[in-house]
């Protein structure tokens, strides 16, 4: 069994929850339990799913855990958008978090179609 190191869409979204967290301390400490909670919980879900598909005995389970994880990225891309329009995130912070969120979801979809019967 590889490791989930070994997948590229595992290190983009390690990436995506390591510049989500850094970016998102910034945010007001009155959105400590709102959206800075949501947007780090949806961003680690990404990746923690990713994961623990890859480890699952099967390419159906892996499949459906991927599924999730692109669940959780829809969740970060709103968030990011409400960051930015609550002027918590400025358009260059939010550029780069959407340039890998796009990335990442470009994998988990290749990931997916490669784990589909042909």
């Amino acid at each position: 069994m590889k490791s989930y190191k070994q997948l590229k869409a595992a290190q983009k979204a390690y990436e995506l929850v390591i510049l989500t967290y850094r970016l998102s301390e910034k945010f007001p400490n009155s959105e400590q339990f709102g959206l800075t909670s949501q947007l780090r919980r949806a961003a680690v879900s990404v990746l923690a799913n990713l994961v623990e598909g890859q480890a699952r005995n099967s390419k159906k389970e892996f499949a459906q855990f991927i599924a999730i994880s692109r669940g959780s990225l829809a969740e970060v891309e709103v968030y990011f958008e409400l960051a930015l329009d609550l002027d918590y995130l400025n358009p260059k912070e939010y550029e780069s978090l959407e340039i890998l969120r796009s990335n990442v979801g470009s994998l988990t979809f290749g990931l997916a179609n490669s784990l589909k019967p042909k």
